[in-house]
């Protein structure tokens, strides 16, 4: 019989930004919370385990406390800004339950697993990158340091283990709406530019795409893009609008849609008939012919990373994208009636007073539906944290966030004090949606 196991997305700072299942380092003015998707997998595939995701259902640690008295393993998903409230967590369930077993999974004990087990005690296992088949496996306890890709107090100094294989056939994996349908309450979810309620889930793993700072790929997924069947695809979808007729927006949280134009069309394609209404990450790289078929089959906004107007930046990143071609794909966009909402940073290697100032004048240019603009984090494990940490340009906390959970500057260049730059977050905002606009587009 398995280990009766609790998967948790533990509580944290009121009113934080869910961040895509990472817990992005801030609060905001309207709560915002994604779906703990990663966590939902291995749910799916073992018997009798529940998902717990505390902070949109309002649970609190007390109550995480308690709920964690009745389960013999708890799986828990972790965030570096997280972190250390994660640990006091798991010490005051062991306290409470001295013989649970604690798993650490996610992106931030993917990178520094002896480290974390070295240091913290409480941490039973870690289990590095696509965590699946690991942290769902029947046996436990002593058996752990046989099992691909995890990490015992036992087997930290040696670090001898390899990592398991990618999953390749993501088919294989269970429906997420499934678990969502039994253990979460999907009116619960918010993020302001989806329409509410929604409901996200993933169509493929992995990301191509070299950019620096981005956590996803470089720490736990990787970069070979694995895709889901569209027939599979399409089948979740079908059964997720029986589910909930009255969601009025899915989210499919991946670059599925600029990546292979002809899986997209595909898609697009067996979605069309379904009458849905979904958005969808992308990159500026998706070209007119594709954006229209995603429009037909219902598609309504894209998340895009436009993330600075200076062309040296976005090369510094390993964007892979121009300012040239985010123009266009945002013309392209505003002709067929499709929202962006638009992100950026400030703060990313090469940033200036007058890289800053191109920026903000870029996205007006753009003049996107809605934006989003953070502060440069360098997440252990990225390419942006080596960089930071070389150039000595990581502050001296190396703090992403303070005890409130609001956003902190972790790096900081020569010439730009990490104030200005946050003072200038602000200030794009204030410019962004106080000037004068006059839309010539649809939206």
């Amino acid at each position: 019989m398995p280990l009766k196991t609790l998967f948790l997305n533990p509580p944290s700072f009121e009113n934080f930004d869910g961040g895509a299942g990472s817990r992005w380092p801030a609060t905001r003015e309207i709560e915002s919370y994604w779906y703990p998707v990663w966590l939902a997998y291995p749910t799916g595939m073992l018997e009798g385990a529940r998902l717990l995701d505390a902070p949109p259902h309002h649970v609190t640690a007390e109550e995480t406390i308690r709920i964690c008295r009745d389960y013999e393993l708890l799986v828990l998903f972790t965030s570096t800004p997280g972190f250390p409230g994660d640990i006091r967590l798991s010490e005051a369930i062991k306290d409470a339950n001295p013989h649970i077993k604690v798993a650490f999974v996610g992106p931030h004990v993917s990178v520094l697993p002896e480290k974390v087990l070295q240091e913290h005690k409480v941490v039973d296992v870690v289990c590095r990158k696509e965590f699946d088949t690991r942290s769902s496996n029947t046996r436990m306890a002593s058996r752990w340091k046989t099992f691909l890709g995890c990490r015992t107090a036992r087997t930290a100094a040696s670090c001898t283990i390899p990592d398991r294989p990618q999953i390749e056939n993501l088919d294989a994996l269970p429906h997420v709406n499934d678990v969502y349908k039994r253990d979460l309450d999907v009116r619960r979810y918010n993020v302001p530019f989806l329409l509410n309620p929604f409901v996200a889930l993933y169509t493929t793993r992995g990301c191509p795409a070299q950019c620096t700072f981005c956590l996803w790929p470089q720490t736990l997924m990787g970069h070979p893009w694995r895709k889901r069947s569209t027939d599979d695809v399409a089948r979740e979808m079908a059964k997720a609008k029986e589910y909930w007729p009255y969601v009025k927006e899915f989210f499919f949280d991946d670059d599925t849609f600029n990546i292979q134009k002809a899986r997209t069309i595909e898609l697009c394609a067996k979605l069309k008939p379904l009458g849905l209404t979904w958005s969808c990450t992308s990159r500026v790289t998706t070209d007119y012919e594709t954006l229209k078929a995603m429009k037909d089959a219902g598609c309504r906004l894209l998340i895009v990373g436009f993330e600075s107007g200076d062309p040296q930046i976005l090369k510094n990143i390993k964007k892979g994208a121009t300012v040239e071609r985010a123009r266009q794909f945002t013309k392209d966009c505003h002709k067929l009636g499709l929202v962006i909402h638009g992100d950026f940073i400030l703060g990313l290697p090469g940033e200036t007073r007058e890289t800053i100032r191109t920026t903000i004048n870029f996205a007006k240019e753009l003049d996107v539906e809605t934006i989003q603009v953070s502060v440069a984090h360098a997440y252990p494990g990225t390419e942006l944290h080596e960089y930071a940490m070389k150039n000595g340009f990581l502050t001296q906390e190396s703090k992403m966030v303070d005890d409130a959970g609001h956003q902190m500057v972790q790096v900081e260049y020569p010439g730009l004090p990490g104030a200005e730059v946050m003072e200038m977050v602000h200030k794009f905002y204030d410019e962004y949606y106080f000037r004068r606009r006059r839309r010539t587009h649809s939206a």
